[in-house]
């Protein structure tokens, strides 16, 4: 499937009906979805044939871009029972049948899980800011956990001198695929420009280098 593609099938994937500011709810767009999913894919081979294990899965565009590109099974993990619904109603539209949706809490070890137990990561991540300081970072370390390949994950390109510190210090390989703008729109009361621009990074963490 080419990125094009990808992207205009990812553009159907509907968004939060019921967005959290609490949880740092934003919808990524399906043109950066698309971007990061195919370069993950054609630069690593870690989608096609491979489990994969979404943190945070939100509307779900991940998971199901994903399982677009061949990923043989994909476990999407959530904790707001709204998202929830949404990811359920996107996958019944797209007549998906190899995702699992899951509702727990990322920052909670949970015992439904292995170490180790799939072959890719991948999310977008609370950037940890209002009253949610640190959930990257522990976004980062249960996923890290959780796969026996890379992580790959969005971070605000603010942080990512302490996120590569931490994660060599740990021994972990962190390489940074992707300059971009993540485009916040004016979803929440609080929200006073139509749309803010962030810098982001979007990252591959690995044991290997290669």
């Amino acid at each position: 499937m080419k990125r094009k593609q990808l992207e205009s099938l990812l553009e159907d994937v509907d968004r939060f009906s019921n967005p959290k500011i609490s949880l740092e709810q934003y919808p990524t767009d399906p043109h950066l979805a698309a971007n990061v999913l195919y370069t993950i894919q054609s630069g690593y081979g870690d989608i096609e044939g491979r489990s994969i294990v979404e943190l945070g899965a939100g509307c779900g565009i991940l998971s199901i871009g994903c399982v677009m590109l061949g990923a043989e099974h994909v476990t999407a993990l959530e904790l707001d029972c709204d998202a929830i619904e949404d990811l359920t109603e996107n996958l019944t539209e797209f007549e998906i049948e190899n995702v699992d949706v899951v509702q727990c809490d990322i920052t909670s070890p949970s015992p439904s899980f292995r170490e180790h137990s799939f072959d890719t990561a991948i999310m977008n991540p609370p950037f940890g800011t209002k009253n949610n300081e640190g959930i990257d970072m522990e976004f980062l370390d249960r996923a890290l956990s959780l796969c026996r390949g890379a992580v790959y994950s969005f971070h605000k390109t603010t942080t990512r001198d302490y996120i590569t510190r931490r994660m060599e210090g740990k021994g972990y390989h962190v390489a940074v695929l992707a300059e971009m703008k993540f485009s916040i729109p004016q979803m929440y009361k609080m929200h006073r420009q139509r749309e803010v621009l962030v810098a982001v990074d979007f990252i591959r963490v690995s044991r290997d280098p290669t």
